[in-house]
């Protein structure tokens, strides 16, 4: 009782003003947006912020292989904490996920791979690992882009923004400069799209792309990894879709596997959250590729280091699942299956709505709608025409008109396109 009193006096003298500095922190801008969606009450409200997959009526879905999985598991294993590498099982099949099931630097063992705290935490550990062997390198992050990136660098690295007009789809990547000064660098596209297209949005003014190919209306691939090389960049993936963008797993890894074709070493960020919707259970996996396999144990010692300060070991159970379904070839398969029937899905709600859109009369080009790949789209609506459709319209997204395909159904397309329609069309008619 005595040791109390003192420590509440004590409270009261030496940690009265001691958080008096900290103010409210910015709104999470996805966050904010189901805040404001919840608390309105209209019956033909849309939610076109959230970042999982919903089925046609709106729904979160449980994969039929997640239940399959988890049934497999139950009482079969222990919930104790794992080494701070995470889960063998669930790296070794992520690493065959994005580089390919007989890729040489898997054989070599020339990876260094840690089970992260989904795309997040593996971007975050990548950070972390950068600002402690590279303190005076940067990272190049693309405009538009995730807003996480800035916040994860702001913690760890410094970071510069360069221009882009182009926009992102199922394989990310920012890229890390070693050597060379900052105004040699010059990157122009914040995507690589899994089937080699990069697309600009109809409603940007046009411009010459540095990487961009006239003739395929592409990526120009080779001009790209030439500058990476002589720059000496390393690029980083962050690969969130793979599978969910076209339905085709490996289309989808086709970019980190072009890179790997033309010998370059490369980091990745995998996450399983969409892919397998467990976004609740916070799986990914971080990849380092080395020199050498020496090197991989050098690097990975490191990694498992980094993470023991930042969260000691990763979760069990999420990791359980994802590996469970990855080696067992028959929940691969059923997995392979659901994968494509969703993405299947966003492909016909985009078609649908440049579809009804262009049926309106709508004088501007909507084919970005369909040229663009995975769960979200960039629409090209100004922050202006976002918040007139949030008024009037009771429809939610991110001021930068980013819209989450997946909050689109067959219910609600109709009124979206109308609505988009009516927003857009004041200023061509000006």
């Amino acid at each position: 009782m005595q040791m109390r009193i003192m420590w509440r006096r004590c409270l009261s003298t030496s940690a009265v003003g001691l958080w008096d500095n900290v103010g409210l922190a910015p709104k999470d801008p996805i966050l904010s947006i189901t805040e404001a969606f919840l608390a309105d009450s209209n019956p033909n409200k849309i939610n076109l912020g959230v970042g999982a997959y919903r089925d046609d009526e709106g729904k979160p879905v449980v994969l039929q292989c997640v239940r399959e999985a988890d049934a497999k598991i139950a009482g079969s294993e222990f919930l104790e904490s794992i080494s701070r590498q995470g889960s063998l099982t669930l790296i070794e099949e992520s690493v065959k996920l994005a580089y390919g099931e007989t890729a040489n630097v898997i054989k070599e063992g020339r990876f260094a791979g840690v089970q992260a705290l989904s795309g997040t935490g593996a971007c975050r550990l990548f950070a972390e690992f950068q600002r402690r062997f590279q303190p005076e390198s940067r990272i190049y992050l693309p405009v538009p882009t995730w807003s996480k990136y800035s916040l994860l660098c702001t913690f760890s690295v410094p970071f510069r923004a360069y221009e882009s007009q182009c926009f992102v789809s199922s394989v990310k990547y920012f890229l890390l400069n070693i050597r060379v000064p900052l105004s040699t660098v010059e990157i122009c596209s914040s995507a690589l799209r899994s089937h080699h297209n990069i697309w600009r949005d109809a409603q940007v003014p046009q411009r010459i792309f540095h990487y961009y190919h006239p003739e395929s209306k592409g990526l120009h691939f080779s001009a790209l990894m030439d500058d990476v090389k002589v720059k000496n960049h390393f690029p980083f993936f962050d690969m969130a879709y793979q599978g969910f963008a076209s339905g085709d797993l490996d289309r989808d890894a086709r970019a980190i596997r072009i890179f790997l074709e033309d010998g370059h070493l490369i980091g990745c960020a995998q996450s399983f959250a969409k892919i397998m919707g467990l976004y609740g259970q916070r799986v990914g996996c971080l990849s380092v590729l080395c020199l050498d396999a020496k090197q991989a144990i050098a690097v990975k010692s490191q990694l498992q280091q980094i993470a023991r300060a930042m969260y000691s070991n990763p979760p069990v159970r999420g990791a359980l699942l994802v590996s469970t379904i990855l080696s067992d070839p028959d929940l691969k398969e059923l997995w392979v299956k659901e994968v494509k029937v969703m993405a299947n899905r966003v492909i016909r709600m985009r078609a649908t709505l440049r579809e009804n859109l262009e049926k309106l009369g709508s004088p501007l080009n909507w084919e970005h709608i369909t040229n663009q790949i995975g769960m979200f789209c960039y629409s090209g609506l100004t922050p202006e025409q976002v918040d007139q459709l949030m008024k009037d319209f009771h429809i939610y997204m991110t001021c930068d008109g980013r819209i989450s395909m997946a909050g689109i159904t067959t219910g609600n397309v109709d009124y979206l396109a109308n609505a988009m329609h009516e927003v857009t069309k004041s200023g061509q008619e000006a």
